[in-house]
């Protein structure tokens, strides 16, 4: 049996440690709105696709078909994207509870680490630090997309790079 866009929301939601209250507040609705959504009762508005997919950090066709493409592959040079529509998103989850999300054009890191930007700062956290951003966007040039980096920290702390 195939398993239901409510479902797979209820899921998604469950396994980002998300309430029917917290996932509701997010988007301004009810947690009536949401259980109705993973009772299969009604659907998700279709502008709030986008935002739902990110929130539980599925893409938009994987929230709607369950279907997904694995989190890290190797594109061949002649299909991949020009840099300039590439993004590096960062996702930072603390144990003091802070949560960061950062999109950025890749031209504008790959100028940045060129200038010598330092990602890591001393008052970010000290995984964030260790990681060689260098040494990931060696992995892009050569056709890496996807979920590169994912860490976990002793202290609990979760860092995920993506390149899309």
């Amino acid at each position: 049996m195939t398993q239901t866009i409510g479902k797979r929301i209820a899921e998604l939601r469950r396994a980002k440690n998300l309430t029917q209250e917290d996932l509701a507040e997010k988007f301004g609705l009810s947690a009536q709105a949401v259980s109705k959504w993973e009772n299969d009762q009604s659907c998700p508005d279709i502008t709030l696709l986008p935002d739902l997919a990110d929130l539980l950090g599925v893409s938009v066709d994987a929230l709607l078909r369950g279907e997904t493409l694995p989190e890290t592959r190797y594109v061949e040079e002649e299909a991949r994207k020009p840099m300039k529509d590439m993004i590096f998103r960062i996702v930072v989850d603390s144990t003091d509870g802070d949560r960061v999300r950062v999109n950025l054009p890749m031209e504008l890191v790959r100028v940045a680490l060129q200038i010598g930007v330092q990602v890591g700062t001393k008052e970010s956290s000290e995984i964030l630090q260790k990681i060689d951003i260098d040494q990931v966007m060696k992995l892009v040039d050569v056709g890496a997309i996807g979920k590169l980096v994912e860490v976990d920290s002793h202290e609990g702390d979760h860092v995920e790079m993506w390149v899309e």
